[in-house]
C-alpha cells in the first residue's frame, strides 16, 4: 500500500502544480490582453439610422460642398518663447525660476561646447583629425532640453547633440578621445569623429545613417512602457531627417503604441545645403504632429528657457500619460554642415552674421545673466580664458595618446572568438609582421598580456 499512497501523493502534488501554472498563465494572458486593450481606442457603437459617417478610419462630418483642404489651414503654428533677443523675460509666469547656479551652469556648458568646437574644427583643418561637425548656434537646444530630462531617460541623438552629452557629464577627455580615436576612446577607435556614445549616461552611440535612430527610439520607449519604469526616451533629429521614411514610420508607431517619447526636431534651416523651402511645402515639422495624433509645439530654439520649459512639460506628460510629443525647435546652423561642407556656396555671409551677432542663444542668455548682476565683463574674460585653457590641455593629452590596439578590430561582436575571425586576426598579425616597416606600429597600443 505504501507505493500506492506515494503515487497518490505525487499525483496530487503534480495536479496542484499544474493548476497553479494554469492560473498563473491565465493571469499573465489576461494582463497582456488588458495591456493591449488599454492601448486600443474602442470603436463607437454602430447606428445605421444616423446620417453620420461610420467609417472607422477618421472622425468627421459629411459636407455637401466640394472643397479641398488648404495646405496651411492656419496662418502658422506660433513659436513659444520666454525671453526676447535681449534676454528679457516677456511673461513672468513663464519664467522657470532657475537658480543662479543652474543658469551659470547652462552658460558655462554652452560656452565650453563652443570653445571645444572651435579647437576641434581647427584641428581638422590642420589635418590632425579626419572629420568634425560644429554645434554653433544650436547650443540652446542642447542644454535646455538636456536639463529638463532625468538622468535615467534614454537619449537617441543624430550627430549634432554634443551639448546634451556634455550636460550629462561626459568628460572633455572622452570627447577628445573619440574624435582622435585613441586608446581611451570608449568606442575603441571604430567610429568616425563626433559619433559619441555612453552607456553610463544613457546616450545611445551615434549612427551615421540618417534617421535610423527614430524607429529605434520608438522601440525603446515601447519597452519602457511595458516595463512601467517611469522613464522617457528623447530622440533628436534635424528637419532634413524628418523627410526620411523612418521618421514617418516612427511618428505613426509611437502614436498608435502610445509611447513615452519626445521627438525633438532641430529645425536649423538647412539639410546640408538644401534650404527648408526646398525640403517641404507644409508649415515646418510641428505641423505634422496632429496628422499622426501627436501633441506638438514649436519653440524658439535660441531661447534656452523656452526649450527647457517645453521639454520638461513634454517629459512629464509623456511618462504620466504614455503618449509621444513632438517639439520643433527653430534655430539656425551658423557653422558649415561639417568639415566636408562649404556653406558659402549656398548662403550669404550677411545671413550667417545676423544669426551669429543678433540672435545667438549664448548672447541671449548672457544678457539675461548680466541684467541680474550674475555676470560681468570680468567674469566673461576670466571664464573664456579658463575654459579655453582647460580644453587645450585635454586636446594636447588626447593627441599624444596611442591609437587602440589593432586586434580590437575582432572583438565585441561575438562572446567568443569564432574560427573565421580568429583566422583573420592571425592573417593580420602575419601581414603586419612581414611588412612592419610600412606600418607605424609604435603609434598603437600593445595587446594586454
Amino acid at each position: 500500500m505504501a507505493p500506492v499512497s506515494l503515487v497518490s501523493k505525487m499525483y496530487g502534488v503534480c495536479l496542484h502544480a499544474a493548476r497553479q501554472a494554469a492560473t498563473l498563465n491565465s493571469a499573465r494572458l489576461l494582463q497582456l490582453r488588458n495591456f493591449r486593450m488599454s492601448a486600443a481606442r474602442p470603436q463607437q457603437p454602430f447606428d445605421s439610422s444616423l446620417e453620420k459617417p461610420q467609417f472607422p478610419g477618421a472622425s468627421a462630418e459629411f459636407v455637401e460642398e466640394l472643397e479641398f483642404i488648404q495646405p496651411n489651414v492656419i496662418s502658422g503654428i506660433p513659436i513659444y518663447r520666454v525671453m526676447d533677443r535681449q534676454g528679457n523675460i516677456i511673461n513672468p509666469s513663464q519664467d522657470p525660476q532657475l537658480s543662479k547656479e543652474t543658469v551659470l551652469n547652462f552658460y558655462q556648458k554652452m560656452t565650453t561646447l563652443n570653445t571645444m568646437d572651435r579647437i576641434l574644427y581647427e584641428s581638422q583643418r590642420q589635418g590632425r583629425i579626419s572629420f568634425y561637425m560644429t554645434n554653433y548656434g544650436e547650443e540652446g537646444t542642447h542644454i535646455g532640453s538636456a536639463a529638463a530630462l532625468e538622468p535615467s531617460d534614454l537619449v537617441f541623438g543624430q550627430y549634432r547633440e554634443a551639448g546634451v552629452l556634455m550636460y550629462r557629464g561626459f568628460p572633455l577627455d572622452s570627447f577628445m578621445a573619440q574624435c582622435y580615436g585613441n586608446a581611451d576612446d570608449l568606442g575603441k577607435g571604430r567610429q568616425m569623429p563626433v559619433h559619441y556614445g555612453s552607456r553610463d549616461l544613457n546616450f545611445v552611440t551615434i549612427s551615421s545613417t540618417l534617421a535610423t535612430q527614430i524607429p529605434q527610439a520608438v522601440g525603446a520607449a515601447y519597452a519602457y512602457k511595458r516595463e512601467n519604469t517611469n522613464r522617457a526616451v528623447i530622440c533628436y533629429f534635424g528637419e532634413g531627417a524628418a523627410s526620411e521614411g523612418d521618421a514617418h514610420a516612427g511618428f505613426n508607431f509611437s502614436a498608435t503604441l502610445e509611447c513615452p517619447l519626445i521627438f525633438f526636431c532641430r529645425n536649423n534651416g538647412y539639410a546640408i545645403s538644401t534650404p527648408t523651402n526646398e525640403q517641404y511645402r507644409g508649415d515646418g515639422i510641428a505641423a505634422r504632429g496632429p496628422g499622426y495624433g501627436m501633441l506638438s509645439i514649436r519653440v524658439d530654439g535660441n531661447d534656452v528657457f523656452a526649450v527647457y520649459n517645453a521639454t520638461k512639460e513634454a517629459r512629464r506628460r509623456a511618462v504620466a500619460e504614455n503618449q509621444p510629443f513632438l517639439i520643433e525647435a527653430m534655430t539656425y546652423r551658423i557653422g558649415h554642415h561639417s568639415t566636408s561642407d562649404d556653406s558659402s556656396a549656398y548662403r550669404s555671409v550677411d545671413e550667417v552674421n545676423y544669426w551669429d551677432k543678433q540672435d545667438h542663444p549664448i548672447s541671449r542668455l548672457r544678457h539675461y545673466m548680466t541684467a541680474r548682476g550674475w555676470w560681468s565683463e570680468d567674469d566673461e574674460r576670466s571664464w573664456r580664458k579658463e575654459s579655453r585653457k582647460t580644453v587645450m590641455e585635454v586636446f594636447e593629452r588626447a593627441e599624444k595618446r596611442l591609437k587602440p590596439n589593432p586586434e580590437l578590430l575582432f572583438t565585441d561582436v561575438y562572446h567568443e572568438m569564432t574560427p573565421h575571425l580568429d583566422k583573420q586576426r592571425e592573417g593580420l598579425r602575419r601581414h603586419v609582421q612581414q611588412y612592419k616597416d610600412q606600418y607605424p606600429v609604435d603609434l598603437f597600443d600593445k595587446p594586454a598580456e
